[in-house]
């Protein structure tokens, strides 16, 4: 079971809250990771260890030693803390985030690159001894995030089997730096049923409709109840192989990492699109192109130059983070 292991102050705690919103925006963004940003703000393995601290050992201890140890044997504060942050970025920044990447998606493309470009360069760093074991591994993870950002998206019938396997799956991905659970959601055919059973259950509630707030109510409870199994599990899975394997898993995360970069490359041509849950078309299907041809392919200016700068920016933000997170 976890355990708290850092005392914390209110200032602590903000700025966990902030990490949280951080999360939450990343996990918006079809192809970023919020578990980026969690290795990133250094909380990655307490929130490894609290996550598999939910077990049925939980309810044991409420029953024989209360809330209040419960509370702090789990590291509740923080978990609550966390999901907090994650849940008002997704609400308050969801609408921000989509402007940006309707508005100035090169820039905000470009900044998600350098970020990410950091990451996998402090997370490589964690590897003492590179050998022919941690290469291969980190090769193989860099060749399945890859295929999964070039993988077309599936058309499955939107089942509540599906949706809870869907919940499942999407939520381990989000806590792995490097795969986006919205991306993987999306592969999967089941992005727009999960938006849509949103959408359509706050329609329900506005309109009192309850056969609306029944069907897309069970759709959302499926897929939070595939969530929970999910990331329980794999989290459990996760910590093993930490213990086990720390090299061969740091190799494979950065893998991960690196292979995503081709879904956040900046200059990008669509060649297909969608119809959202909004009745709006969006890009569906997109190739990477250079920026010296963007123009020319898109009609569109390639922002070539403020694109470097924010790349650079990105990278730069994640090193003083971890400064500040060593000198800490």
């Amino acid at each position: 079971m976890a355990s708290e292991t850092t005392s914390r102050n209110t200032k602590d705690f903000v700025l966990l809250y902030v990490k949280g919103i951080a999360m939450g925006a990343a996990d918006v963004v079809p192809g970023v990771s919020g578990g980026t940003i969690a290795f990133i703000v250094g909380i990655y393995q307490e929130l490894l260890d609290t996550i598999k601290g939910f077990n049925l050992s939980v309810f044991k201890t409420l029953k024989e030693e209360g809330i209040k140890a419960t509370w702090k044997k789990t590291n509740a504060s923080f978990l609550a803390v966390l999901l907090a942050g994650i849940f008002t970025s997704i609400i308050s920044l969801a609408k921000g985030i989509t402007f940006l990447l309707e508005t100035y998606p090169i820039l905000l493309w470009a900044f998600f690159f350098g970020l990410i470009v950091a990451s996998s360069v402090i997370i490589g760093r964690q590897i003492k001894e590179w050998n022919v074991k941690t290469i291969g591994m980190m090769l193989i993870g860099a060749a399945v995030a890859f295929y999964i950002t070039i993988a077309a998206p599936s058309q499955i019938p939107d089942g509540l089997i599906y949706i809870f396997i869907s919940g499942c799956i999407a939520i381990c991905a989000m806590i792995l730096p490097g795969i986006s659970g919205s991306f993987i959601l999306l592969l999967m055919g089941a992005y727009g049923t999960v938006l849509g059973s949103i959408s359509g259950l706050v329609d329900g509630l506005k309109a009192i409709d309850v056969h609306m707030i029944t069907k897309y109510g069970l759709n959302i409870g499926i897929f939070m109840l595939g969530c929970i199994v999910g990331i329980v599990s794999f989290s459990n899975f996760l910590s093993w192989m930490f213990k086990k394997a720390y090299a061969l898993t740091m190799a494979l995360l950065t893998g991960f990492m690196i292979g995503s970069l081709n879904k956040v490359w900046p200059w990008k041509e669509t060649t297909e699109f969608r119809i959202n849950s909004h009745g709006e078309e969006v890009p569906f299907l997109q190739s990477n192109v250079s920026p010296l041809n963007f123009e020319g392919i898109t009609g569109e200016p390639s922002q070539l130059w403020f694109a470097i700068a924010l790349c650079v920016f990105g990278f730069l933000v994640v090193f003083v983070m971890e400064k500040m997170a060593a000198s800490k």
